[in-house]
């Protein structure tokens, strides 16, 4: 038993998308299991988003609200993400992409105009980075996203008939009830419910299991988009090997960028670590919905990283407490 709690905790996050991956694929494909399967399913799309609440409010706890202040590999990793996106705008048209070659890039786009994922404060916290920086970035990326998608996806997409305000707004009720609200909420414990305060960041890593948690949810959720896809597998894959290049390039880059300020970590996790559950949503709503494929691969891709940056610090006896 000690063995297994071992295993668990040195590898929480393959172990959690593992275990969401082969829990999907068993009730889906298990006919016995089909009644439960209808019923979790509801269920699981209910309690995600506490669990992603939970997670920052834990990890706000331990936030001090003092630091938090734009620095600047912000602005690097800003200008790197407006390029990005305005290079896969500009391909799609100018070549006036249609058909597969439009979704491939709708894929790509919907990767790289994500915001930082609400989950990087607890992997770069772990990582030995610094709180503060990665919880200000986190927040001045989802604003800017909410300003990107209604500026570029009518230009990509005509069919998509809501309005810029429409849009933004849209956005921004999403941003606040996943984001401001959790920071509000812990703000409000730190600073005057100090016993509970103390409780919750007495227990080592809570956020980073309450993720791992949000993670085998996630996991399970993406296999079954990839599974119930349209398509041939050969186009599936091509996505796939897209957003592996992604996220090769926005961890590499960002990664480089911190370095010149001695914060390659917080950098390089602001960079690559997208906030993929945000991104399968806008391609859903205002692209075509196979294209949410690619933000579904780009989930395994940057949590094979966070898996292989996590063992290589707890091999040098690095690893922190979140």
């Amino acid at each position: 038993m000690s063995f297994f709690l071992k295993f668990l905790r040195d590898w929480t996050l393959p172990f959690s998308m593992s275990f969401g991956a082969l829990m999907y694929l068993l009730f889906a494909y298990t006919p016995a299991l089909n009644d439960a399967a209808l019923f979790f399913d509801p269920i699981f799309e209910l309690i995600l988003p506490w669990f992603m609440f939970l997670v920052l409010f834990v990890t706000f706890c331990k936030v001090d609200f003092h630091k938090m202040r734009p620095v600047a590999w912000h602005a690097w990793n800003i200008l790197l993400q407006l390029v990005m996106v305005g290079i896969i705008v500009g391909i799609i048209l100018y070549f006036r992409l249609q058909g597969n070659d439009l979704i491939l890039m709708e894929s790509a786009l919907t990767c790289v105009i994500a915001p930082c994922a609400t989950a990087a404060a607890v992997v770069t916290s772990k990582l030995g980075g610094n709180l503060e920086s990665i919880t200000t970035y986190t927040f001045i990326t989802n604003f800017i996203t909410a300003l990107l998608v209604p500026l570029c996806f009518p230009m990509v997409d005509p069919d998509v008939t809501m309005t810029f305000w429409q849009s933004f707004l849209q956005i921004l009720y999403k941003v606040c009830m996943v984001l401001v609200m959790p920071m509000v909420l812990a703000y409000i414990v730190k600073h005057f419910m100090h016993r509970l305060h103390r409780k919750i960041i007495s227990i080592r890593d809570l956020s980073y299991y309450l993720w791992g948690c949000s993670l085998t949810i996630v996991t399970g959720t993406t296999v079954k988009h990839i599974c119930h896809a349209q398509t041939g597998v050969g186009f599936l894959l091509m996505i796939a090997l897209l957003s592996l290049l992604f996220c090769f390039v926005l961890f590499v880059v960002g990664r480089y960028v911190g370095s010149h300020y001695g914060c390659s970590v917080d950098a390089g996790q602001a960079s690559f670590q997208k906030n993929t559950a945000f991104a399968i949503w806008i391609a859903y709503t205002y692209l075509t919905p196979l294209s949410s494929v690619g933000p579904g691969c780009y989930i395994l891709w940057q949590n094979i990283i966070n898996s292989l940056e996590l063992w290589q610090k707890r091999k040098k006896g690095e690893l922190r407490g979140s």
